[in-house]
């Protein structure tokens, strides 16, 4: 059984820093941050394949969040910093496990986690 544990999340005023963690069971092909804000859809914030290291972000968070991936813990990291309100939002960790031609935020995922909330005041 597939288990994705995050945590780190919280409440931030603006222009601070959160990291989240997401501990793996196993080894996982591409691993992900996806986020669903009030009233909004899931969107994909970033994806890493693990042993490449080969990396993926959304234009809203470039250069300002950074993922990355412990191969030694099986543990995925989202570090954001100079945060903003938009960002607020239930944040999920998924996985694959097998190979895909691609790590993105259209990749199948068919492992999540259970989400860890991030509010930003402003």
């Amino acid at each position: 059984q597939v288990q994705l544990v995050e945590s780190g999340g919280g409440s931030v005023q603006a222009g601070g820093s959160l990291r989240l963690s997401c501990a793996a069971s196993g080894y996982h092909y591409c691993m992900g941050w996806f986020r669903q804000g009030p009233g909004k859809e899931l969107e994909g914030v970033a994806c890493i394949a693990t042993r490449l290291g080969s990396t993926v972000y959304a234009d809203s968070v470039r250069g300002r969040f950074t993922i990355s991936h412990d191969n030694a813990k099986n543990t995925l990291y989202l570090q954001m910093n100079s945060l903003k309100a938009e960002d607020s939002a239930m944040y999920y960790c998924a996985a694959r496990s097998t190979y895909a031609s691609s790590c993105s935020f259209l990749t199948a995922f068919p492992y999540w986690g259970q989400g860890t909330q991030v509010t930003v005041s402003s």
